[in-house]
């Protein structure tokens, strides 16, 4: 796995060169954050490891270790066991039974899921929040966040941002404002709180709603819209890259399922 960092000083640069062409172009330079320095925090990898291989684990999720790569990716989050986690459409919880476990009892871990996903969850959430003492299920949008500004810690949205542009055909929406809910990530974290991000790719260029069609993002629409909140950059994983994907194929085709091509990203909300 390549682990690319943005340091301070990049993100700087970056920002400098953008506000200056807008400048040249006649318009109002932009007001960029100063971005924070990217700090490396390792997870916690005795509690990680007795997480992941603890006997109470489904067979089912244990069958998905090798291709969702859960020890590489909370690595990668950087997420201690302390943290308030707020997991965004952790779907049947295969991630949520290794965060509640790796966490303390005394952590929290907020796991979320729109209302529109009880069609196909059905009662599996009952079975599989038993013991999960620190796990509180919460059944709203993905920009209606019960949780007060700045109390979380982490954000995690895997297999993720695309929904903003897909209606299930219940035809219950999933958010009612797709620009609101990058503002409603930042609003919930701490002040150098993080945000990261899976999601299956789409090529570059491609338009948001490809995220209805074929359930794919071109990542740069997430780097936009996590910028337009406040968000920075501060690292990126090639964890999940495959070239052999050609990007344009839904998701769910046998052909690729399972196997896509994905970004991880993680962002960070500015500490000032």
């Amino acid at each position: 796995m390549t682990l690319r960092l943005m340091t301070g000083a990049a993100m700087l640069l970056l920002a400098s060169a953008c506000a200056a062409t807008k400048t040249e172009a006649g318009l109002a330079p932009v007001d960029v954050p100063m971005p924070p320095v990217a700090e490396t925090v390792s997870a916690d990898a005795a509690r990680l490891n007795a997480a992941i291989v603890n006997d109470a684990r489904p067979d089912t999720d244990i069958e998905r270790d090798a291709m969702r790569h859960p020890a590489a990716v909370v690595e990668f989050i950087g997420l201690e066991p302390d943290d308030t986690l707020l997991e965004l459409e952790a779907g049947g919880g295969y991630f949520t039974e290794i965060f509640s476990r790796y966490l303390t009892d005394d952590a929290k871990l907020y796991m979320q899921n729109p209302a529109a996903f009880d069609a196909f969850l059905g009662n599996s959430l009952e079975t599989r929040l038993e013991g999960l003492d620190n796990v509180e299920y919460l059944k709203v949008n993905f920009d209606e966040m019960p949780l007060d500004d700045a109390s979380v810690d982490v954000v995690t949205w895997f297999q993720g941002p695309h929904e903003l542009w897909y209606t299930p055909e219940s035809g219950t929406k999933l958010v009612t404002n797709p620009d609101n809910s990058l503002p409603e990530i930042f609003r919930v974290l701490k002040p150098g709180g993080t945000f990261v991000v899976i999601d299956h790719t789409a090529p570059a260029g491609s338009p948001a709603t490809t995220g209805g069609d074929t359930h794919r993002i071109d990542p740069q629409i997430v780097k936009d819209l996590a910028t337009e909140a406040g968000f920075v950059v501060v690292a990126e994983s090639d964890l999940f890259d495959n070239p052999e994907d050609d990007l344009t194929v839904n998701v769910f085709d046998e052909k690729v399922r399972g196997t896509t091509d994905q970004f991880m990203i993680k962002f960070e909300k500015p500490a000032a």
